[in-house]
Parts: C-alpha cells; structure tokens; sequence
C-alpha cells in the first residue's frame, strides 16, 4: 500500500466532505481497555517519542515499547486536516471510527478545524462528543498535544487515526512489544 500517496491524501480529504453514517457517541470508552494499558503521570515516563501525523501517515510508523513501559507521547499535527492519535486494537478502533464518524456527520470536525463548542453538544442520551479518552489525542492542523501512557496490556496494539477514511488510507501505525 502507498501510505503517502497524493490520491491517496486526496481522497481522505474528500472523504470528510461527505456526509458519513454511524452510530455512537464519545464517552463510552471506545478508546482504551485492559488489554491495551492505561493512562500515567509525565512524572513517571522513562522517554518521549514525538509523533508527526501529515496527511496521512505518521513518522514513525513503528513504536518499539517494553512491556510495562511509560511513554510521554509528543503529538504534533504537521497536516491540514484534523488527525488523531489514538492507541488501541484494530476491534476499538473500529468501534472508535463510529464516534468520529458521528462527529464529522455533526459538524463537529470540519476539514482542519474543531468545533470545539459542538463537542459539548448533549446527544439525547446523556453523552457528548467531547473526545477526550485518555489514549487518544486530536488535533487541528498546526496544533500540538501530549498523551503519556503504561504498556501495561498484552493485547497486539496499534495506533491509528479513527477520522472517517484515515484509517482505510493507511494513516495507522504498529506497537510492538520487545523483550
């Protein structure tokens, strides 16, 4: 597959043009699980990888992690589209992807920006689309974030970004464990 290629970058922005259908809403815990580690405290990281996410690759591709490892993820946005890194299996994030398909269909991510005010917007059932999983972290183009998390699970990882068509246009990446 030809991660960088410009079709292919031209055809994930279109696909944000589109109006997408799913159902589910943030909140729910899509993002993270035993299996996958949890959330830590900067104090406690043993390094810093910085992730650069263009459209619509990352750099690296790869992350080496030892198991039971600390990671301060530095995050910076390098494309013109709003992108996400978000850490998981390939069964979370394709639950994920229907959150972040709701919130492209509600205008919430619109091409390279935020609607920051319509991520508070209530769904009817008590939930909002305010995306804020603790290994998960997503940016407008030009903007920078930092997610720290322990490697604790033993399920096989990747870290991805669930933006509608992102992932279908090769915009994930693998963890993998070493001894």
């Amino acid at each position: 597959m030809l991660k960088h290629s410009k079709y292919v970058i031209a055809a994930a922005a279109l696909s944000l043009s589109f109006t997408a259908f799913g159902a589910g809403t943030h909140g729910h815990g899509h993002g993270a699980g035993a299996a996958t580690g949890e959330p830590a405290d900067a104090s406690e990281a043993t390094r810093t990888i910085t992730v650069a996410m263009y459209d619509n690759y990352y750099e690296p591709e790869t992350i080496n992690v030892q198991k039971g490892e600390v990671v301060r993820f530095v995050v910076e946005n390098h494309g013109q589209l709003v992108h996400e890194f978000n850490i998981g299996t390939a069964d979370t994030h394709a639950a994920h992807q229907a959150e972040m398909t709701m919130m492209v269909k509600h205008g919430v991510i619109q091409g390279g920006t935020i609607n920051h005010a319509m991520m508070e917007m209530d769904m009817g059932d008590g939930h909002s689309m305010k995306h804020d999983d603790p290994n998960s972290v997503l940016l407008e183009a030009g903007q920078s974030g930092e997610l720290v998390w322990r490697f604790s699970g033993d399920a096989t990882l990747e870290f991805a970004c669930n933006v509608p068509g992102h992932y279908q246009a090769g915009m994930y990446g693998d963890v993998k464990f070493q001894q």
